[in-house]
């Protein structure tokens, strides 16, 4: 059975405080109701400052999410990991790692939006630097003996509910950031499918003695949204989905590679290209019965109403996953 996600980023381009703040309550209701139904994993992000309300506070979105769910993980894919601060960091892992007894997975990426870094004082330009002195940082950190940091010694407590250390996986496209990822013996996350730098990976492993591993991209791994009449939910809320997909295309540059890559100006475009895809229950059962490694929903893509976002929800949690099921 392929590995399940429901995707959250809370955009909304014409949310107003009230609304808004009805989605993300209605976000934790269906992060609850997908841990009821056996999905695997709740995916959110961050960027800041996006006119459309880009959730910017992943970790505290996942601490909601744990506090109403019992066993479903949140994975952060990814953080901007030199926009923060190191010791706070390790402390506020720690903490969820705790909440949830071992259900975080955090993705420690760079980003690629120069805006971001100069909103919130950061050298673009040492971005590099700064990625290897957090990541250097939280593994100390979590041992929970003193280290010295910046020349000074320092101590983070409490230490993590996981050995010997909360998962943290090191995300990006290019060669530096697997080299980073070997040297420190950490799991490489591949923006997007990427066979040659996931090699390269390995062969750093070896370089380095240490031991690590891959989670990469399908070479096509859809956005999902689940519809009895994809026509019909195409025409009506296609919009949503490009609203996201050329918030994307207007952030990446040609040397970013990511497995969410648009070209599309039109629904129809959209529809064709197949990053954003919308498939009845059966359809997406095929899918997952042809090998796809994943299926990731999608439900308020770009700002999609909240009821269709439960209607697509149900259907894959009601139709679709019961006959993915080994007693089917």
């Amino acid at each position: 059975m392929p590995f399940t996600v429901v995707r959250f980023n809370l955009v909304d381009p014409e949310a107003t405080p009230q609304s808004l703040s009805e989605r993300y309550r209605a976000a934790l209701e269906m992060a609850a109701y997908a841990d009821e139904h056996g999905i695997d994993t709740v995916q959110t992000e961050e960027h800041h400052g996006a006119e459309n309300n880009w959730l910017p506070s992943p970790f505290a979105f996942a601490g909601a999410v744990f506090g109403a769910t019992r066993r479903i993980s949140v994975t952060v894919s990814a953080v901007i990991g030199p926009l923060h601060d190191p010791l706070r960091l390790a402390e506020e892992i720690a903490v969820l790692d705790l909440l949830s007894a071992g259900r975080l997975v955090t993705v420690a990426g760079i980003g690629y939006r120069p805006e971001e870094y100069e909103a919130h004082g950061v050298d673009w330009g040492r971005r590099g630097k700064l990625q290897d002195l957090l990541l250097e940082t939280l593994l100390k950190a979590w041992s929970g003996e003193p280290f010295t940091y910046e020349g000074r010694t320092v101590r983070v407590t409490p230490r993590p509910f996981t050995q010997p250390h909360p998962l943290l996986l090191v995300g990006g496209s290019s060669r530096a950031a697997a080299r980073r990822a070997a040297r420190l013996g950490l799991p490489f996350f591949p923006s997007a499918h990427l066979p040659e730098v996931a090699e390269y990976y390995e062969r750093q492993l070896v370089e380095h003695g240490t031991q690590g591993w891959t989670m990469m991209p399908a070479e096509k791994t859809p956005l999902l949204h689940v519809a009895e009449d994809p026509d019909r939910a195409w025409a009506e809320y296609g919009r949503f989905f490009l609203h996201e997909a050329r918030t994307y295309a207007s952030w990446q540059s040609k040397d970013i590679r990511s497995a969410v890559r648009s070209a599309a100006g039109s629904v129809e475009e959209l529809r064709a290209e197949g990053v954003y895809r919308i498939v009845t229950p059966r359809e997406c059962v095929e899918l997952a019965s042809s090998g796809a490694d994943s299926l990731v929903l999608h439900p308020l893509c770009g700002g999609m109403p909240v009821e269709e976002g439960w209607r697509s929800l149900r259907l894959l949690a009601e139709q679709v996953l019961p006959a993915l099921s080994p007693s089917a």
